[in-house]
């Protein structure tokens, strides 16, 4: 099982910036995806979900409105789109999934950096 994120880098307040995660070694199509992020000194925070179809879509109170979730079961691939980012939104961001019987799964993370 493999999930690696990217798209992350250094941006200003009220900039964009899309994430993508490249999972491999499961049946993508299969499991519902999340993003999960954790801000320096602080612990992981849930930010998005979708589930395996990708009809359907969660976002935590912070992120509603800026953030949107989808992802590409062709590719394998998710995706997070962030607009309007603001210094809060700095973190290391994660895709994660959960694979029976294995348990949680996440990739090594991608930094985001919001600052003037």
């Amino acid at each position: 099982v493999q999930l690696v994120e990217s798209g992350g880098g250094l941006v200003q307040p009220g900039a964009s910036l899309r994430l993508s995660c490249a999972a491999s070694g499961f049946a993508f199509g299969s499991y519902d995806m999340s993003w999960v992020r954790q801000a320096p000194g602080k612990g992981p925070e849930w930010v998005s979900g979708i589930n395996s179809g990708g009809g359907s879509t969660n976002y935590a109170d912070s992120v509603k409105g800026r953030f949107t979730i989808s992802r590409d079961n062709a590719k394998n691939t998710l995706y997070l789109q962030m607009n309007i980012l603001r210094p809060e939104d700095t973190a290391v961001y994660y895709c994660a999934t959960y694979l029976p019987p294995s348990g949680p799964a996440w990739g090594q993370g991608t930094q985001v950096t919001v600052s003037s």
